[in-house]
């Protein structure tokens, strides 16, 4: 019996719900207690096992927490709680690139993390984490399998930078992040990704393009974000990523 852990956040608030009712599945409400915090996991099961969906911003639907209040490691702790053969982030993310278009979904490959804070679960002794090949190449394989037989096409070497936010990037910072060799920006995999390295679990990490990142539009540089279209992009996605997590959890090895 497979156990999956699925970190979330934009555009996937009902995930859990879908996925229940996608498997007539009854869905189990705990709350896992961390030193930093307790946080809400949603929990079903099937005929292949467990999956654990946690809201990385983890409030209600009027009021959650925005991306820079985040505290990844009582997110990246309950994750690691539920023993899980895999660990999945859905991030929401804008594109860089035509070939990733709002509402197509990507797998990463690799992260820009030049932000300032430091996230790890060891402040008294030093623990020097590898992140040379971060993201598990098995699962991101067998998630290009299913993606390309859902999209027809899947790009699976994509680079994430890691922006602070809540404010959405100006397109100068897209263009040196574009620069250095992002493919999309995101506001949450990089603290997620370092914690989890820190961890002896399989991570992988799909990119949901919710919008031309700034100054990446087809209708000009100067086309605007506006957030709730970015959810409603986010939302279109939820049926195929629950294909890729289904997916998974038939397939683990």
């Amino acid at each position: 019996m497979s156990r999956i852990a699925v970190l979330c956040g934009t555009g996937m608030i009902d995930i859990a719900e879908i996925a229940g009712e996608e498997k007539n599945s009854e869905i189990i409400q705990v709350k896992v207690q961390t030193k930093w915090g307790e946080v809400p996991v949603k929990i079903i099961q099937n005929l292949a096992g467990k999956i654990f969906f946690i809201d990385r911003h983890h409030l209600d639907k009027n009021s959650r927490n925005p991306p820079h209040m985040i505290e990844h490691r009582s997110n990246v702790f309950a994750a690691s709680s539920c023993n899980p053969d895999l660990i999945i982030s859905i991030n929401s993310v804008g594109s860089l690139i035509s070939e990733l278009p709002p509402g197509r979904i990507g797998i990463i490959d690799d992260i820009i993390d030049l932000t300032q804070t430091p996230w790890t679960f060891h402040d008294r002794n030093a623990i020097h984490s590898d992140r040379t090949s971060h993201f598990n190449l098995k699962y991101n394989q067998k998630c290009s399998t299913i993606l390309n037989k859902i999209q027809g096409h899947c790009l699976n070497n994509l680079v994430i930078a890691q922006c602070v936010g809540p404010q959405y990037e100006s397109p100068a910072e897209i263009d040196v992040l574009g620069k250095l060799g992002a493919n999309v920006v995101g506001m949450t995999l990089g603290p997620e990704s370092r914690l989890i390295s820190e961890t002896e679990f399989p991570h992988i990490a799909l990119a949901c393009s919710s919008n031309w990142a700034a100054g990446r539009s087809p209708k000009g540089r100067k086309e605007t974000i506006n957030h709730n279209e970015v959810n409603e992009t986010a939302e279109i996605m939820r049926d195929n990523i629950l294909k890729c997590i289904f997916f998974l959890q038939s397939n683990i090895e």
